[in-house]
């Protein structure tokens, strides 16, 4: 079985995030990356499979140069090969386009992308690819099993878990739940030593048209500062919830 990872370069949460010309551009200055966390749950669970069934796993993504660190540690994780698509993710049609070319040009019979990147949150390649490649598609995958050519997949729902059926090829959008927290992997000094050997091919883009652009982006309204009342002072209690929070 052939698996492609699809992996996301994204800030890492405790970075701060800032945007330049005009609040339209995401400011990577002084930012570290990681794969993205949904990204990540896929890359454990196509291990798994790689392990217990001897699936070969491939990971890939759309990104300039910057990008091949964060493809290196899946590879020191585990994955046998990489890919990149040599230019900028600006767009989730753009990037499942270009995505669609690698997978239709390596015949796999499964590939993992995550729900959504927390960078942009647009949630829209998965689906896409799935359309694009002709491929079965399961959304907000919790489970996944494989057996030859058929697939029972667990994907949760408001409330609770529905279990489905089908075939391969697949493709799914996993999430947390997909496999356990603690069995996610940190590379080892061996890992990161054999990452070193293994290839990462670089391909040209196809030149996917872009469907949307951003306008402008806004932070999150700061958190309210915590006021600190002494026991004592109940007058000051009072003042407080009555006249700045107006809860009485």
């Amino acid at each position: 079985m052939k698996i492609l990872v699809c992996i996301s370069h994204v800030p890492d949460t405790t970075s701060k995030i800032n945007f330049t010309e005009g609040d339209t551009k995401f400011d990577s200055n002084g930012v570290q990356f990681v794969i993205n966390p949904n990204d990540e749950f896929g890359l454990t669970r196509a291990m798994w499979f790689k392990e217990k069934q001897g699936a070969n796993v491939t990971v890939a993504n759309v990104g300039g140069p910057e990008t091949e660190p964060t493809l290196r540690k899946a590879l020191a994780i585990g994955a046998d090969a990489a890919i990149r698509v040599n230019t900028a993710a600006n767009d989730g049609f753009q990037v499942a386009n270009e995505l669609a070319q690698v997978v239709n040009d390596g015949g796999y019979d499964l590939v993992i992308a995550g729900r959504e990147s927390i960078d942009y949150n647009g949630g829209m390649v998965p689906g896409m690819l799935a359309a694009l490649t002709n491929a079965n598609f399961v959304a907000n995958c919790i489970g996944l099993e494989i057996d030859g050519t058929n697939a029972n997949a667990v994907r949760e729902i408001d409330g609770g878990k529905e279990t489905v059926s089908t075939t391969l090829p697949l493709v799914i959008a996993g999430q947390k739940g997909l496999v356990e927290e603690s069995d996610l992997r940190i590379p080892n000094m061996r890992g990161i030593m054999m990452a070193r050997q293994k290839p990462l091919t670089v391909l040209e883009p196809k030149g996917a048209a872009e469907e949307t652009s951003s306008v402008k982006f806004e932070k999150p309204v700061p958190k309210g500062a915590v006021t600190l009342v002494s026991p004592d002072n109940l007058d000051e209690l009072v003042n407080l919830l009555h006249n700045e929070a107006k809860v009485i």
